[in-house]
């Protein structure tokens, strides 16, 4: 018996650590790629100009090594006393990049190798067919298989060394009394309810917070629209269809008359061929057509179809039922002028890199913590009475404008001004 004790510590430690190892697993995954896709890819490409400048050879434009660690942290105080901070900001304004003070050096230098070493993928068989993106891989099941063999290997150890101990023992003449076997052992009992316990709740507590959420959502829609042909290759301005998002709550749903503005000309889609994520291929014309339907237009004549039954509306022509991909609960507010307008947000800020989306998702998960951590980082870009530069709509922090002048704060967070607080975004 006093042997099975002296095991059983051995087995739990080496279990634990293993259980240990899969639940933080993303944490020693983590790297300059990683690191890049979670802060910066809203903005930059590695090779490409989008929201901000190209970040591949950086290096060899910054003034001096050390510029880039003071750039990440605080680009407003580098805007201000900074000639090539100054020099960036008048070449993308009004865009300021958002700080990131809570990178520190060995994280900025592992972002700052990946876009230095980075090369395109090479194009897949379905994307050189015009196919979708390919998602990212979840190791998660491979780190689970891992962990499950090393919890066996463990067991599988302790008993061989348990069975060489006994063959010890016999051979020196010590007697001692038959181990209990695990299964009937109330300590490896123990751990075990334990274990599954952890895991089931662990798995239970992520599934209860993930309720609601629709990351990735992505319904089929009456017509196969694509932004990445609209937004991205036709350099359509989001406001044109979504005009009352720098205006009003909602960034609302064009109609179908915004549509027919340029479809009365494009009746034939001739670009490059659009593929679904499934690889089934899209007749772009055949959508056209649909809108067409929708709109009561005869492309043939050029003209609306007769209004017979005198309602206002070409005959045939009806609403588009469109799906909402976007949704929030009835007990949050949202207000897309006050982020567009007044807090100057890239619609990739929420939406992604919606410009490259054939058909659109939802890109990130919408949740509270999430926009929290958004107005903790993203600065107020306050008036400026002298340079006559910034928004006015913040004027009215006068406490804030003199401690920035005065040097007590480098800068002032949408949380600074109230933007944490429950009753701004809960009725």
């Amino acid at each position: 018996m006093s042997r099975n004790r002296t095991n059983t510590p051995k087995a739990l430690f080496i279990v634990l650590f293993a259980l240990t190892f899969f639940f933080n697993h993303s944490v020693f995954a983590a790297d300059g790629e990683a690191l890049f896709k979670a802060n910066c890819a809203n903005c930059h490409k590695p090779d490409a100009d989008y929201t901000g400048p190209a970040l591949k050879g950086w290096s060899k434009r910054v003034p001096n090594p050390e510029w880039i660690y003071k750039w990440v942290a605080n680009p407003a105080q580098m805007i201000a006393s900074d000639a090539y901070a100054k020099s960036l900001f008048e070449k993308w304004k009004p865009t300021v990049m958002t700080a990131f003070a809570n990178l520190k050096k060995d994280e900025v230098d592992a972002i700052m190798k990946y876009v230095d070493d980075y090369t395109p993928p090479a194009p897949t068989a379905a994307n050189a067919a015009g196919g979708g993106q390919a998602e990212g891989s979840d190791n998660s099941m491979l780190f689970g298989i891992l962990t499950l063999i090393l919890a066996v290997v463990a067991l599988i150890l302790v008993q061989v060394n348990s069975n060489l101990k006994k063959l010890t023992d016999d051979k020196e003449g010590i007697h001692r009394g038959e181990p209990v076997p695990f299964y009937r052992n109330k300590t490896y009992l123990m751990a075990g309810i334990l274990v599954l316990f952890a895991i089931g709740g662990y798995y239970t507590i992520s599934g209860a917070i993930g309720l609601g959420r629709m990351k990735n959502y992505q319904p089929e829609q009456p017509i196969y629209y694509s932004h990445k042909v609209h937004a991205g290759t036709n350099q359509i301005s989001c406001l044109y269809c979504h005009g009352s998002a720098q205006d009003s709550k909602h960034s609302g749903i064009p109609s179908v008359n915004v549509c027919m503005n340029c479809h009365m000309a494009i009746k034939e889609y001739k670009g490059d061929p659009i593929v679904k994520e499934d690889g089934t291929s899209v007749n772009g014309t055949e959508e056209i057509q649909k809108l067409y339907r929708y709109a009561g237009w005869n492309p043939d004549t050029k003209q609306y179809n007769a209004d017979n039954n005198g309602d206002g509306i070409p005959d045939g022509a009806k609403p588009i039922p469109w799906v909402k991909i976007h949704n929030l609960p009835d007990h949050v507010y949202f207000n897309h002028s006050q982020h567009v307008k007044v807090g100057n947000q890239q619609c990739q800020t929420c939406h992604g890199n919606i410009q490259e989306m054939p058909e659109v998702y939802q890109f990130s998960d919408l949740s509270m913590g999430w926009c929290i951590n958004c107005h903790r980082e993203s600065k107020v870009d306050f008036y400026n009475k002298e340079t006559g530069e910034g928004n006015k709509f913040y004027s009215i922090y006068e406490k804030f404008h003199k401690d920035l002048k005065n040097h007590k704060m480098d800068s002032v967070t949408v949380e600074n001004i109230g933007g944490t607080e429950c009753q701004k975004c809960h009725y």
